[in-house]
């Protein structure tokens, strides 16, 4: 399935092709356009629109009422991956990368808006810089779960 969303990502924008590759469509075809293109080119394209204005899957409030979820905390509600405590705890990562009212509700999100930015500037190419950044959210997801499953004795 292809999968359509804003060019130059930086966060939600690469956190949600990891998602979508890793726990919903893993031969996914990720496809970068112009802002204003998106919704006309997943009609086009038969895809799935995302973080955008008015696309299938992106901000919305959060379920308790309590703010706004990014679009990966949408992913995860719309695909039932909420019950994975991993992903929890990297939901709420990208989400203070993401939320820029929200950027210290946890201590990583800084450092994941950080690298986001920082990409931007390093890499033209939104292929490459989709590619460099899943190393990145293994990683994280990798270190989150060390967060949340208990070491071996």
């Amino acid at each position: 399935m292809k999968w359509i969303t804003r060019a130059r990502p930086k966060t939600d924008r690469i956190a949600c092709p990891w998602l979508i590759r890793r726990f919903i469509d893993p031969d996914a075809e990720i496809i970068y356009v112009p802002a204003g293109e998106v919704l006309t080119a997943a009609a086009e394209l038969g895809g799935h629109s995302f973080d955008a204005p008015g696309a299938e899957f992106t901000h919305q409030p959060a379920a308790d009422g309590a703010g706004e979820w990014c679009t990966f905390e949408s992913l995860i509600a719309a695909h039932g991956l909420g019950g994975d405590l991993v992903l929890s705890r990297l939901a709420k990562i990208v989400h203070a990368a993401d939320i820029a009212t929200d950027v210290n509700t946890d201590p990583a999100g800084p450092g994941l808006l950080a690298i986001g930015v920082g990409g931007l500037d390093v890499e033209p190419d939104d292929q490459v810089l989709l590619k460099r950044g899943i190393f990145v959210y293994d990683a994280l997801y990798a270190w989150c779960a060390r967060q949340v499953t208990p070491s071996p004795a």
